[in-house]
């Protein structure tokens, strides 16, 4: 039951997509969008992208294939709505309350978007790929976008913060889902594959002394498990950026870089 094309769910004109039925097709009683699009996200969390199908959906919600397509037109338009269901997950600091340290808002800013991304691996595949702007997304960007300008930084400046911010973090969230996946692929934890990989290390010398100063961090990281040196690099990394933030905030007050304000 195809409906009328468009680009994104989120730019259909109003009365333009599906309205939901009146009355639930037969063995659907109960059958909402609500309904749907929470499954489908329970469904994306336990299987992954790959092993999501809109009959697969149907069979967990117990109806046909095609009484689902009386709520949603396609399942892309599905899965931006489970998009956009993800991220209200997150989140979001109060932009207004003036008394609240903004380095404090962009660590929770960095930590709830990084949060979302391991706890919905597949999210990192669609960001991208459709348009994130359901109204869950653009509350927490809204957010994003107050707390940054807090910084005092120029408009260019705050475009370049959220950048930096959120690109690393999704970087950094893709690699950690993608490890996690592997190990849980191969059966293994995370901290026995990392025992493994400096096994292997220690067995071939050349490669101990052709990276020496590598393996020496490897093996001094040993005393920590995987999850606590992820989180330390994130940490480090995430001060390191608000260090950067306020090092060309200042800069830009002083005149030293393009588009600052005129000395007084």
């Amino acid at each position: 039951m195809a409906g009328t094309p468009h680009t994104s769910v989120w730019l259909a004109k109003k009365g333009e997509g599906k309205a939901p039925r009146r009355k639930a097709e037969p063995g659907g009683e109960g059958l909402d969008r609500d309904r749907i699009v929470s499954t489908t996200v329970r469904l994306l969390d336990a299987d992954g992208l790959a092993k999501f199908s809109m009959r697969r959906l149907a069979a967990e919600l117990g109806v046909t294939a095609m009484s689902v397509y009386w709520y949603v037109d396609n399942k892309d338009e599905l899965l931006e709505l489970a998009l956009d269901r993800a991220s209200g997950d997150m989140r979001t600091p109060d932009p207004s309350d003036e008394s609240a340290d903004w380095r404090d808002q962009v660590r929770e800013l960095a930590t709830e978007y990084r949060k979302m991304l391991v706890a919905h691996p597949w999210v990192a595949q669609l960001v991208g790929k459709y348009l994130n702007i359901g109204p869950q997304s653009m509350a927490f960007a809204d957010a994003a976008l107050k707390v940054v300008q807090r910084i005092g930084v120029s408009q260019d400046g705050t475009t370049g913060v959220l950048n930096v911010v959120f690109q690393f973090v999704y970087g950094f969230s893709t690699i950690e889902v993608l490890f996690k996946e592997r190990c849980r692929a191969a059966g293994i934890t995370e901290d026995e594959y990392f025992t493994q990989v400096m096994g292997v290390v220690a067995s071939q010398p050349d490669f101990a002394e052709t990276h020496r100063e590598a393996a020496e961090i490897m093996e001094a990281r040993m005393t920590k498990s995987v999850a606590e040196q992820r989180q330390q690099d994130f940490a480090y990394a995430l001060e390191m950026m608000i260090a950067g933030m306020e090092v060309m905030r200042d800069r830009w007050r002083a005149g030293e870089v393009a588009g600052a304000p005129p000395h007084a």
